[in-house]
């Protein structure tokens, strides 16, 4: 769930606004030497690498950051952990003094590539003798892939499944098999069962489908998208509405948006007294990394976990997650290839597990396991770390969002990734609010990411 996430819609900025006057003739670069997608990769290394926008602020991250710091002999590096932020990497790019290597969140990539602030990393990837779609899945690679060319190391697939209190539905008489996602008016009719209301305010959400954050994965569901192979929006598709419609009529069978929204917002997610313990919610679409937050509760909650099957019955995987790449004006752009290659390299993730079981045998918790992006690292993790852990529902848990991986989708990438995201919840909220209808919602989503998409240069190229 992003609860946080509605209140920040309208805020929102546009990257494409953000970026629109930093081309890629800058002058200046925050270092020696030129960066060309053509020539800039060498395994001869040497200098400062300036990072922003990766943390190691776990054992993680810190376990992953030193090994890829130790493979780079002669290299200094330096971070600027901060979150990566739209209007300050422009004002970087416009001064000509732009980092060397930046994680970024991977909706952003393509419009970074269309508006050539960063550089192909195709001749990276051969000069290190990696496949990009054997080391990571095919999904994080298309996220990260603009017009034919890769543009960034993808990190982490934490796909969303549905996480089931088996409290709540045994007390409205639902069983597990009518949370079938292929058979939406069914699971309707559970959602209804399992809300409870005092005041006319609801106590117990049935259903909470994560939106606006998860809509794309809900269109995915009734067989939309939010963007075509090109990266031109469709978010006015007619199944997108198809779907939309049937999330309001999923929210008005609980008693409305605004009043789930305000249940939603107030729960102690985090927390001892979060919804799965208090028994506030039936069911909820949460990503793999909430596994993590109700293990240590793991006495009080009875959970289990749904895959989300699109209407044909085909189990589906959906996530983003974040990725490294190099801006075009990198001043070592052999050292920041480098070092995202081995960050993000199996013996990395290595390392990681290898941390992270320390922090579980040291505070007597589950291993949930790690979901890096990378099949190769994630079957290795759950191989040697990923064991039954004596809890039967963590257990099961656990294994269904391993067992979804294979079927993991992207979203597609876009030039205009970050307003079609912000146009699309937008639309979201006004619809489920009732002040449109779905499709007249999504039409005025579609009119606003048009806009920007013309003014792309993949738009204005047809």
């Amino acid at each position: 769930m992003r609860l946080k996430q509605v209140g920040a819609v309208v805020a929102a900025l546009s990257l494409g606004a953000a970026l629109v006057a930093c081309g890629p003739n800058t002058n200046g670069n925050s270092g020696s030497g030129k960066a060309s997608s053509s020539s800039a990769f060498s395994k001869t290394l040497s200098g400062d690498l300036k990072t922003y926008g990766y943390n190691p602020s776990d054992e993680v991250g810190k376990s992953r950051s030193d090994y890829a710091t130790g493979e780079l002999k002669g290299v200094k590096v330096t971070m600027d952990t901060s979150n990566f932020d739209t209007q300050k990497f422009a004002a970087q790019a416009a001064a000509g003094q732009v980092p060397d290597l930046i994680q970024a969140d991977r909706n952003v990539i393509a419009t970074l590539a269309d508006k050539k602030l960063i550089m192909p990393m195709d001749q990276c990837y051969a000069l290190w003798g990696v496949k990009p779609t054997d080391r990571y899945y095919p999904s994080t690679i298309a996220d990260v892939t603009y017009q034919g060319h890769v543009y960034a190391v993808p990190q982490f697939f934490q796909a969303s499944a549905l996480l089931v209190d088996k409290r709540v539905l045994k007390k409205a008489g639902v069983s597990l098999d009518q949370l079938d996602t292929s058979k939406p008016d069914q699971l309707v009719a559970a959602a209804k069962r399992m809300t409870k209301a005092e005041g006319g305010k609801p106590t117990v959400i049935g259903f909470a489908p994560d939106v606006p954050g998860s809509t794309s994965t809900w269109f995915t569901v009734f067989g939309g998208r939010i963007n075509d192979g090109s990266g031109k929006p469709t978010l006015d598709d007619p199944k997108n509405v198809k779907a939309l419609s049937w999330l309001k009529k999923l929210t008005d069978a609980q008693g409305g948006y605004a009043k789930n929204k305000s249940l939603l917002d107030s729960m102690d997610v985090f927390g001892a007294k979060n919804q799965y313990v208090k028994d506030q919610v039936g069911v909820q679409v949460w990503a793999q990394w909430y596994v993590n937050v109700l293990a240590e509760y793991k006495s009080d909650v009875d959970i289990e976990a749904v895959p989300i099957k699109t209407l044909d019955g085909k189990t589906l995987a959906m996530a983003g997650g974040s990725a490294l790449a190099i801006p075009t004006k990198s001043g070592n752009p052999s050292a920041a290839c480098a070092w995202a290659i081995k960050v993000a390299s199996p013996e990395a993730w290595q390392q990681a597990s290898d941390a992270r079981q320390q922090t579980v045998t040291k505070t007597k918790a589950i291993n949930t396991g790690l979901f890096t992006g990378s099949p190769v690292a994630d079957q290795a993790n759950r191989k040697q770390y990923v064991k039954p852990s004596g809890d039967a529902d963590f257990d099961q848990v656990i294994n269904t969002y391993y067992d979804i991986l294979p079927q993991n989708r992207s979203t597609g990438s876009s030039a205009v990734g970050q307003s079609i995201t912000d146009s699309l919840n937008n639309a979201v909220i006004v619809a489920l609010s009732g002040d449109k209808t779905p499709q007249q919602a999504l039409a005025q989503a579609q009119s606003a990411a048009m806009r920007a998409w013309d003014q792309s240069n993949a738009g204005k190229k047809g």
